[in-house]
C-alpha cells in the first residue's frame, strides 16, 4: 500500500508564480505515493485563488486537488499550522511544504521525501549551502548569504549540530513526528521555521538535509531581515535557556519524558559526585528517592550496602534492596539504626511537607546519632533567578531550579532553617554549580563556565551556587541526654 503524501504549498499573492509551481511537480510521484496536492491561499488580493481555481479544472495531471482559502491573513506560520492539521486530520504519512511563489524547486520533491521513506527521518529539508558557492551562483544577494552563515554557526553552536543552514523553506515532515510537536503554539509569521526547528532538536528528533539549487528570481520577498535576524537569535536562544531550567515556553517542551526522569550526574562538579566523594568504602548507605538506581549502583563498585526508596520506578530499578514508597505518605518501616549514610539528594523540593518529613526522619534516627545526611536542594537565590525576578520572569519549566514538579524552593537560609529547627546540626555548607556540561556538552566553554562558577562561588555561595549541598547529623535526642545525665549521675554517686 502506497504511503500518503500532502504537498502543501502556502500561497499569497502569487498569481505570477503559482500555475508554473503547480506545472513542475513530477507525476512520477504517483508512482510512489498516494499524492494529494493542497493549495491553501492566505486571502491574496490579487487573482491567485482564482488562477489556482482555473488551473484545478483545467489541468489533466493525475494528483487529488484541494484548494484553502483562509478568509483572514493568517500569515506564512499560520498558513502552515492549518496544513499540517489538515494533513494529521487526513491521516498523511508526510507533507511536503513548497512556496507559491517557485523559489524552491519542485522537482526536487521526491528526493527530500526519500530519506523519511528509506532512513525514517522524521524531518528533511533542502539546503542550498550544502554545494559551495551554490547559493551565490544562484543568485542568492550577498548580505542574505553572509546573514544566513551566520546565523546558521549561531545556531549550530547552540544545538551542537553541524548543519549547512537552518533557513531554507523547502521542507519535508513525518506526520507522526509532527503530531508530537506543538507546532500550534508557534508564531504564525516567518519565526515558526525556526522555532519548529529548535522543537524537532529539541525533542532528539532524527533530521536531514538534501542539497537543493538556489533559485531567486522577481519573487516578492515578506521578510524583514533585521527583524528575521533577531527573532532567529531570541528564540534559539529561549530554547537553549529552556534546556538550562533557566527559562520555559511550553512550545519548547519536547523532550522525551522517560522513565524517572533521571540524570546522573558523577562526571562533573553535582550532588552526586560530591556524595560519591563523601561516602567511604564498605558502608551501609539509605538512598532516599533513588530513582532508578544509578547512583545506588557506583556506590556498589565501592563495596558500600545500599537500600533505596522511591516511588514508581520500581520496573526499571538497578538496586537489590529496594522500597517502593511514596515520601509524601511519611517513611517506610525499616532498621534506621544501622546506616552510616543517608542520601537525599534533590528530593525535599519534591515533597509536599518537608517540616513533617524532617521531624519524622529524626524520629527515626533518635538511636543512630553517628549517621551522616548528604542532603541537596535547588537555590532559589541563584543570581539568574534574581535577576529574572528583577525583569518579573518566574517561569516554571520542565528541569532545573523552577522545574514544574517542585513544590518547595528554599536559599541558603530558608534550608539551613528548615535543618536546624528539626533538631539536626549542620556539619558542612556547599555550594553546587550549574550543570553546564547537560547544558552545551562536555567541551572545553562548560569546562570553563564550570570553572569560573566555581571561583565565584567561593566569593558567594548564597549568589552563584545553583544548588545547595548539607551534610547534617541529627542531634541527640532529649531522651538520650536525659538518660546520659541519669547514668553518669549514678556512676558518680
Amino acid at each position: 500500500m502506497k504511503k500518503k503524501l500532502l504537498i502543501l504549498i502556502v500561497v499569497y499573492n502569487h498569481e505570477k508564480f503559482i500555475e508554473k509551481v503547480l506545472n513542475r511537480i513530477d507525476e512520477k510521484l504517483i508512482n510512489k505515493f498516494d499524492v494529494e496536492v493542497l493549495i491553501n491561499d492566505d486571502s491574496s488580493t490579487d487573482n491567485t485563488f482564482e488562477i489556482i481555481k482555473s488551473y484545478i479544472d483545467n489541468n489533466n495531471k493525475p494528483f487529488k486537488y484541494t484548494i484553502l482559502s483562509n478568509p483572514v491573513n493568517q500569515g506564512y506560520g499560520g498558513n502552515q499550522k492549518i496544513g499540517f492539521q489538515y494533513a494529521i486530520k487526513n491521516n498523511f504519512d508526510y507533507v511536503a511544504l513548497v512556496h507559491g511563489d517557485g523559489q524552491y524547486a519542485p522537482e526536487y520533491l521526491e528526493k527530500l521525501v526519500e530519506p523519511l521513506v528509506s532512513e525514517n527521518a522524521d524531518y528533511v529539508w533542502g539546503s542550498r549551502m550544502i554545494n559551495k558557492n551554490g547559493a551565490l551562483k544562484g543568485g542568492m544577494p550577498l548580505y542574505k548569504f553572509i546573514g544566513n552563515k551566520i546565523l546558521t554557526f549561531y545556531q549550530n553552536f547552540l544545538f551542537s549540530t553541524n548543519f549547512s543552514e537552518f533557513h531554507s523553506g523547502y521542507r519535508v515532515y513525518s506526520v507522526n513526528a509532527l503530531k508530537k510537536i506543538p507546532f500550534n503554539l508557534n508564531a504564525n509569521d516567518h519565526s515558526f521555521d525556526n522555532e519548529i526547528i529548535a522543537q524537532f532538536l529539541i525533542a532528539k528528533k532524527k533530521i536531514k538535509e538534501i542539497a537543493i539549487p538556489t533559485y531567486y528570481g522577481d519573487e516578492i520577498s515578506y521578510v524583514n531581515g533585521l527583524k528575521y535576524a533577531y527573532q532567529v537569535f531570541l528564540i534559539n536562544l529561549k530554547a537553549k535557556l529552556q534546556q538550562l531550567g533557566i527559562f520555559y515556553d511550553r512550545k519548547f517542551d519536547c523532550y522525551e519524558k522517560k522513565l524517572g526522569n533521571y540524570i546522573l550526574k558523577d562526571k562533573f562538579e553535582s550532588t552526586h559526585k560530591k556524595a560519591l566523594n563523601i561516602v567511604k568504602n564498605n558502608s551501609k548507605v539509605l538512598d532516599i528517592g533513588c530513582n532508578t538506581g544509578e547512583l545506588g549502583t557506583l556506590l556498589i563498585e565501592k563495596e558500600c550496602e545500599v537500600t533505596g526508596i522511591d516511588y514508581n520506578v520500581r520496573q526499571n530499578q538497578k538496586l537489590k534492596d529496594y522500597v517502593e514508597h511514596n515520601l509524601d505518605n511519611g517513611l517506610p518501616e525499616m532498621n534506621y539504626d544501622k546506616f552510616d549514610y543517608i542520601l537525599i539528594l534533590d528530593v525535599i523540593e519534591h515533597l509536599k511537607d518537608p517540616e513533617n518529613f524532617f521531624i519524622e526522619l529524626k524520629k527515626k534516627l533518635n538511636n543512630n546519632s553517628k549517621v551522616e545526611i548528604l542532603i541537596s536542594t535547588p537555590n532559589i537565590a541563584f543570581f539568574i533567578m534574581r535577576l529574572m525576578l528583577l525583569f518579573g520572569k518566574f517561569n516554571y519549566g520542565s528541569r532545573g531550579i523552577l522545574d514544574k514538579t517542585h513544590t518547595r524552593l528554599f536559599t541558603f537560609s530558608s534550608f539551613s532553617n528548615l535543618v536546624k529547627q528539626s533538631d539536626f546540626s549542620i556539619l558542612r555548607t556547599s555550594g553546587i554549580s550549574a550543570p553546564y556540561q547537560l547544558a552545551i556538552g562536555k567541551n572545553f566553554l562548560s569546562k570553563f563556565f564550570e570553572t569560573i562558577n566555581l571561583l565565584l562561588i567561593k566569593i558567594s555561595k548564597r549568589l552563584f551556587s545553583f544548588q545547595i549541598f548539607l551534610v547534617i547529623k541529627p542531634n541527640i535526642s532529649l531522651d538520650k541526654l536525659l538518660e546520659q545525665a541519669e547514668t553518669n549521675a549514678k556512676d558518680k554517686i
